[in-house]
């Protein structure tokens, strides 16, 4: 069961490489929810998705470097540690947690992003 959410997130990185946003199609469903944070409102729907992904990258040739572990899956639902590095020399690292709700046709009915980085507050106060 494994292999289908690590095939997923290879497809994502794939999808974030490749020019436009046609491939967000192949990896989300119609109504799919898309979080990027644990308190944003939900992104619903692949336009959204797609709107959000052109806003947020810098491009198909954007240097970054992505490494992942499923460290729980239970049904349709996996959470992955993902480590991003952006840059070549390296500027920036995130650290995030990734929990995919996959559907039957492995598409992504549910994604929601805890995205962390070095310097990142652990507390408001």
């Amino acid at each position: 069961m494994h292999e289908h959410f690590a095939d997923w997130i290879a497809a994502y990185e794939a999808a974030w490489r490749s020019p436009g946003t046609d491939d967000v199609r192949t990896l989300f469903t119609e109504e799919a929810t898309y979080q990027a944070a644990p308190f944003d409102e939900p992104l619903v729907g692949l336009d959204a998705i797609a709107s959000f992904w052109e806003d947020e990258r810098e491009g198909p040739n954007e240097a970054f470097t992505l490494t992942s572990e499923i460290v729980a899956a239970e049904g349709d639902t996996a959470v992955a540690r993902i480590q991003v590095v952006y840059g070549d020399p390296p500027q920036r690292t995130y650290r995030d947690l990734w929990v995919i709700t996959l559907t039957g046709d492995t598409r992504c009915s549910a994604f929601e992003e805890w995205p962390f980085h070095p310097g990142q507050a652990r507390t408001a106060f």
